[in-house]
């Protein structure tokens, strides 16, 4: 009996936090997530080798992202429609999709991110959603979506070298955004120099 309850016990203290987290779905409140597809090959329209590592990596992180301590459940999926020259959104989000039983929202191309939002306004309150765009455009979605760009990124702009930061905004009951911040994924060693080069911007 005592060794039942020591096994209990060790496992309730090694288990990951996710695994107890009561999973955030609130109808008064609405998460955005939105990130940069990874890294591109040197030619072509798909990812290179590190950029299939992060995609990979990004089953996991999703699967396992939490706020206040509580599992983020997603909704939607959303990434920029393929272009002659990328496809990279989608086959950055394609993995974490599959993972989560989700159909990905492809239908507007990298210049129709006011469409997104356009689509994003008409979804039920309370609805959880990750965006996987381009860096270019990244900062007017941001705007559009009623966050300051240039408080969350580097003089208003997603660096083009740079693949592993994530926008979070929070919005109320009523859709009004409360909180923005950009985290640093930490999926990969190269992350952290990437980190270190772009850190007295």
């Amino acid at each position: 009996m005592k060794l039942k309850l020591l096994i209990c016990i060790l496992w309730a203290l090694t288990a990951p936090v996710a695994a107890f987290a009561e999973p955030l779905h609130d109808a008064n409140s609405a998460v955005i997530l939105l990130i940069r597809h990874a890294e591109q090959s040197t030619d072509g329209d798909g990812l290179s080798s590190a950029g299939e590592a992060r995609a990979k990596a990004y089953v996991n992180y999703f699967k396992n992202f939490t706020i206040d301590g509580r599992l983020l459940k997603l909704d939607y999926l959303f990434a920029a429609a393929d272009s002659r020259s990328s496809h990279r959104p989608r086959l950055t989000v394609e993995r974490t999709a599959n993972e989560l039983g989700f159909t990905i929202d492809t239908q507007f191309k990298n210049q129709q991110f006011l469409g997104l939002v356009d689509k994003i306004q008409s979804l039920p309150q309370g609805t959880n959603i990750l965006i996987y765009w381009h860096h270019g455009k990244i900062p007017q979605l941001l705007r559009a979506l009623g966050a300051d760009p240039e408080g969350l990124l580097p003089n208003g702009k997603w660096p083009g070298d740079v693949f592993d930061w994530l926008i979070e905004l929070r919005y109320d009951e009523n859709g009004v955004l409360f909180e923005s911040k950009r985290i640093d994924e930490h999926l990969s060693s190269r992350d952290s120099i990437e980190h270190a080069q772009t850190a007295f911007w």
